[in-house]
């Protein structure tokens, strides 16, 4: 819980600053009916959106690739959790470390479950790739994705995973329960979520066509707010990418590196 906490709590030092710096509004070109689209005005979800730009590149808060802001992609500048990143490369390959196994991974993901202070809540699959472990925990009750996490392949640090996960998920994420009115995307969404997972297939499917010729989707999961999918390529995971529950934007998930193995711990 100490662990969780302090994660949190320096995140919150990112946003604070952010939220300092746009004390005087301007805003990127709104998207429609509110700017939930790429580079809305008001939610500012869509890439390259100028205030709480959450996309790639946005300028305040960007936590997309290389966004100045607490940014989680390859080589963020703050907290830096991708090669190279400002902030110690979390990262962390060390020179003559012993890497964790995947089954010492999924212990590590067991344990952060449960000295986290949730209630129901059990790990599905632990997925190992080139840069760091990956796991999805579920609600037991309703099946539901709960929150996404990664695991320092050397020193088994456990932590939320950045992007969707931190930034979208309304009922687990970082942002949920604490709104600002949506002013700079900074709360939780209001209304219900518009995207059934068939139609999250679809357009994750269209942005694979789009960027990534030859790759496919496999089912959805869902969580509260968004979806992540797993990539496909010749019938190989080959990475992952998450749609928006609300506005159907895409997320690809640059961080992992190539795909290694899968354990399936729930049922």
């Amino acid at each position: 819980m100490m662990r969780r906490n302090a994660i949190f709590a320096g995140l919150a030092v990112v946003l604070a600053l952010a939220v300092a710096l746009v004390a005087t509004p301007v805003f990127a070109q709104s998207g429609p009916a509110g700017g939930s689209g790429p580079g809305g005005g008001t939610f500012g979800y869509g890439p390259g959106g100028m205030m709480g730009g959450y996309g790639p590149g946005g300028m305040m808060g960007g936590y997309g690739p290389g966004g100045m802001m607490g940014g989680y992609g390859p080589g963020g500048m703050m907290g830096g959790y991708g090669p190279g990143g400002m902030m110690g490369g979390w990262y962390g390959q060390s020179s003559g470390g012993q890497a964790l196994t995947l089954a010492q991974a999924v212990d590590q993901v067991k344990s952060y479950v449960a000295n986290a202070g949730y209630q129901g809540l059990a790990v599905d699959e632990v997925m190992e790739f080139q840069y760091n472990f990956y796991a999805i925990v579920k609600e037991e009750s309703s099946g539901r994705g709960a929150f996404e996490l990664l695991v320092n392949k050397y020193g088994g640090a456990v932590i939320p995973e950045p992007g969707p996960n931190m930034m979208w998920n309304t009922k687990y994420g970082m942002m949920a329960g604490w709104s600002m009115g949506g002013r700079f995307g900074w709360g939780t969404p209001t209304g219900s979520e518009s995207v059934s997972p068939e139609q999250a297939r679809q357009l994750a499917q269209q942005w694979l066509d789009q960027n990534r010729p030859g790759d496919s989707t496999e089912t959805p999961d869902q969580f509260y707010g968004y979806y992540t999918v797993h990539t496909l390529r010749d019938g190989q995971v080959n990475g992952m990418l998450s749609v928006n529950a609300f506005t159907g934007q895409i997320w690809y998930h640059t961080w992992h590196g190539t795909f290694v193995g899968l354990h399936e711990v729930g049922s």
